[in-house]
């Protein structure tokens, strides 16, 4: 008969997760005895880093992600990248140790007391079997409630001399033998009312979210658009944790403000609102106002219940974004309303010194090959890369949804591991790096060849903005001076420079993409929010 660890290790292997993020602790090292030799286990050395690696790997592989946790005090130290993982819709499953069963009830050292409860709200199951025996079959209800729309993180907590005892075979067997599938189509009734709605309407716009990308729906999102000469806005950046149209396309208009009333001022003029594949809206900070245009419809289609049913405003189709969009089109033969006009091409700017961040990102975008992964955590110079960049292919772009820092450098490692054939750069702010920032050790531990881009304006220019548009002043902690990020991941392990002029960053960049290690480039420039 099967011992629950074999048991659970083939059910890892019918799913692919042959992957193991962790950070060991005493209660995970029965777990981990006489280790696989067909599964990896890469090593973080604090528990948010290693949540923030298996949300990137889970994200640009489109399969869960399997990470392994210490006990109480290690999922405690994970809660900050579980909560980016549910905002993210990422499919990360994981385990966490627990005290053997004989001294649970007493609580003796390391007991997770009322594990299940400590991850909500930021999971979608959380669950202690009651019997050893039932160790894979929680796993699996785990792994195929993660893959389900909406996607997200899952937690099973496990005693630590559960793993030796054995099972039924056959139990064994049928647990790991379910495939769990679940693309939900949309109401044909529906879809058909709102094809006659666009094309009644005389003026309507399409909000592109990140859950077109996460449903591969780039393909459909660009034939409606071209189909209907709709005008397409990226839905807002703090909410966007990905790229659902291509921002060099001619119908692209920008990306939304991420506030009430200035959404409502940008859509001004529209008729019918089409929002693909994203909350309805992720706003912040809170300036009001009316939550539509004069005139205006909105109507909303995501795969996520909970995004539909909180919305403050429209109609909502519930369903997945690929097979909606498809029969929608279906639906739909041609316009006879004008294309959108052209917007304008990236702002030219000038060398300063030191550098402006949008400056940075243009000679970035002079590097990058065509099917690199860009990965950022520089919250005041987000719409500076995305107007320089113009990212326009998918699962190309990656931003943490929920706010929370921290995600982006651990992210771009476990993106790098997946994704090794493809140049990964990691744009950050010195600030940021400091969340994750033991990542850097497994980056260089692993040689995964990811390239940082940290950008040095010694302060917290993002949260300098927010007090200016909240009307506060004279709030301590906003300055960051004598941050040396390079000379902090040389301390990792990780090949490391500074430079400040132009000429020098094209040729550092240059040079650090083409290596197939990590390798970061620290660029001090201006301070302040950049946003052309």
């Amino acid at each position: 008969m099967p011992t629950v660890r074999e048991a659970t290790f083939d059910l890892f292997r019918k799913h692919g997760m042959t992957t193991m993020f962790g950070n060991p602790g005493s209660t995970e090292l029965p777990m981990l005895a006489d280790f696989p030799d067909d599964f990896e286990y890469v090593l973080g050395l604090q528990e948010a880093a290693v949540v923030g690696m298996a949300d990137g790997y889970a994200q640009v592989t489109g399969r869960p992600a399997l990470v392994n946790l210490h006990t109480a005090p290690g999922l405690g130290n994970a809660m900050g990248a579980l909560f980016n993982a549910q905002a993210n819709h990422s499919p990360v499953v994981i385990t966490v140790g627990q005290q053997v069963r004989a001294q649970v009830t007493m609580q003796a050292n390391l007991t997770h007391r009322d594990a299940s409860r400590v991850p909500h709200p930021y999971v979608k199951f959380s669950y202690e079997p009651t019997r050893a025996e039932d160790v894979p079959l929680a796993l699996a209800h785990a792994i195929h409630l993660a893959s389900l729309a909406p996607r997200g993180p899952v937690m099973v907590s496990i005693p630590m001399d559960d793993w030796d005892v054995e099972m039924d075979t056959l139990d064994a067997g049928h647990v790991i033998a379910r495939d769990v599938g679940g693309r939900s189509a949309a109401n044909p009734e529906a879809v058909a009312e709102l094809a006659e709605r666009i094309n009644s309407a005389t003026n309507p716009i399409m909000i592109a979210g990140p859950d077109i990308d996460a449903a591969g729906a780039w393909d459909e999102a660009i034939a409606l658009a071209e189909d209907q000469n709709l005008g397409v806005w990226a839905s807002p950046a703090p909410g966007g944790g990905r790229l659902g149209f291509p921002e060099n396309h001619p119908n692209f208009r920008s990306v939304l403000p991420p506030a009430i009333g200035p959404v409502t001022e940008t859509l001004a003029g529209h008729d019918l609102i089409l929002v693909v594949g994203s909350s309805v809206f992720p706003y912040y900070p809170h300036i009001p106002g009316p939550m539509l245009p004069d005139g205006a419809e909105l109507v909303a289609i995501t795969s996520d219940p909970d995004e539909a049913a909180r919305a403050p405003m429209g109609d909502a189709i519930v369903a997945d974004v690929k097979l909606t969009l498809s029969a929608l089109l279906a639906q739909l033969d041609g316009t006879d309303r004008d294309p959108p006009p052209e917007m304008p091409g990236p702002a030219r700017v000038e060398d300063s010194d030191p550098l402006n961040a949008s400056t940075v990102h243009s000679i970035l975008k002079q590097e990058l090959p065509e099917d690199a992964i860009i990965v950022l955590e520089s919250p005041s110079n987000t719409l500076a890369l995305r107007n320089q960049l113009r990212i326009s292919r998918p699962n190309s772009y990656f931003f943490g949804a929920g706010g929370g820092l921290g995600f982006g450098l651990a992210a771009a490692v476990g993106i790098g591991i997946a994704e090794p054939e493809r140049k990964v750069v990691c744009v950050l702010g010195e600030g940021s790096v400091q969340y994750a920032v033991v990542a850097f050790w497994t980056a260089a531990a692993y040689e995964v060849p990811v390239t940082f881009l940290v950008l040095r304006n010694e302060e917290y220019a993002i949260l300098k903005w927010f007090a200016e548009v909240e009307e506060v002043s004279g709030s301590p902690g906003l300055d960051l001076p004598a941050l040396e990020s390079a000379a902090i991941a040389s301390g990792y392990g990780i090949e490391s420079t500074m430079v400040k002029s132009a000429d020098d960053v094209q040729a550092a960049l240059r040079e650090a993409i083409a290596d197939g290690r990590p390798r970061l480039v620290e660029v001090p420039v201006q301070p302040g929010m950049s946003l052309f």
